[in-house]
């Protein structure tokens, strides 16, 4: 049994698809990050849209 759990530890130290696991993962972050930031900022952008829109109409000539 202890030599199982010892061959298994050994080959997985060995494998290097658990290293390129962490890199996809760091990468997913990162992409995912930066779509956080760049939909924040469009939201953002919509909503000074929809301000200026809605004082326009409402300031308008029925």
């Amino acid at each position: 049994m202890v030599r199982q759990v010892r061959n298994n530890l050994v080959r997985f130290l060995r494998d290097e698809d658990g290293p390129t696991a962490v890199e996809y993962a760091v990468l997913l972050a990162i992409i995912s990050g930066g779509a956080l930031v760049a939909l924040a900022d469009f939201g953002d952008r919509v909503h000074v849209i929809y301000v200026r829109i809605r004082a326009a109409l409402a300031t308008a000539d029925p």
